[in-house]
């Protein structure tokens, strides 16, 4: 997020400069780039933390607000995937026809560590 914002301040910069001492289509190129990686540090700044957990369940944050998402009726698995020659895994939560899906930068850690701490806490949960 740091880092996004960083470029963002970046590129304002380089558009002011383009526009003052350079050529128009310049400007509106790196005035376009400011717009894009800022929607993206206002969209990571607004809906951190994506994931959070404890004994009545799951909390997801999105544009759209914070989804409560109980544990009872919420299946939790991992899919992956192979692009390019690259695999990647993604936590997938599904609860009443909605599914999120997070991915190692939404979740700051390695999804499969996530799904062993979201077990252990579901466990936990029912046991109590």
């Amino acid at each position: 997020m740091v880092v996004a914002w960083g470029l963002t301040t970046l590129l304002l910069v380089g558009t002011v400069l383009d526009t003052l001492f350079g050529d128009g289509k310049g400007a509106v190129l790196t005035g376009l780039a400011t717009l894009a990686v800022g929607a993206f540090a206002v969209h990571w700044t607004l809906v951190r933390p994506r994931l959070s957990a404890d004994e009545h369940g799951l909390q997801t944050r999105t544009l759209t607000g914070t989804h409560q998402l109980p544990w009872t009726g919420t299946t939790v698995r991992l899919r992956s995937t192979r692009r390019l020659g690259r695999d990647g895994v993604t936590l997938e939560l599904e609860h009443d026809e909605q599914l999120f899906i997070f991915g190692q930068t939404d979740l700051g850690e390695d999804p499969r560590d996530v799904l062993d701490v979201l077990t252990e806490l579901r466990a936990r949960s029912a046991g109590a």
